[in-house]
């Protein structure tokens, strides 16, 4: 079995995103899936631009809890682009046993929410 590296964590978080802001009506102007380049998404809805910052987050951490510095210098140059900016961390977790890591093609679980406002 082969863990998931953090590139491939990053991935999977980004597809989980990318697909509801797809459902959710989202247009995409921009995707960055390199790791440590900020947001992944810029976005386009209702005629305004958002900033997406996605990451991935594996037990036991709180999808909810982010860089906050980080995202500050996000929504400072988001401001000066009049966008919006927000946070989507993705919990995951092996589905067999929350302590042992992703593994490539076995059952995780997901622990998504949703798009936080900065």
């Amino acid at each position: 079995m082969k863990a998931l590296t953090a590139q491939e964590l990053h991935y999977l978080a980004m597809n989980i995103v990318g697909r509801q802001l797809e459902a959710d009506g989202y247009e995409f102007m921009a995707v960055n899936s390199k790791l440590k380049k900020n947001p992944q998404f810029v976005c386009l809805k209702d005629k305004e631009l958002h900033f997406i910052v996605v990451r991935p987050v594996t037990h036991p951490n709180a999808p909810a809890d982010y860089d906050i510095g980080l995202m500050e210098k996000i929504k400072s140059h988001a401001l000066k682009q009049e966008a919006r900016t927000y946070f989507a961390g993705v919990g995951l977790a092996n589905a067999q046993d929350n302590a042992l890591p992703l593994y490539l093609n076995e059952p995780y679980l997901v622990d998504y929410e949703g798009l936080i406002e900065i």
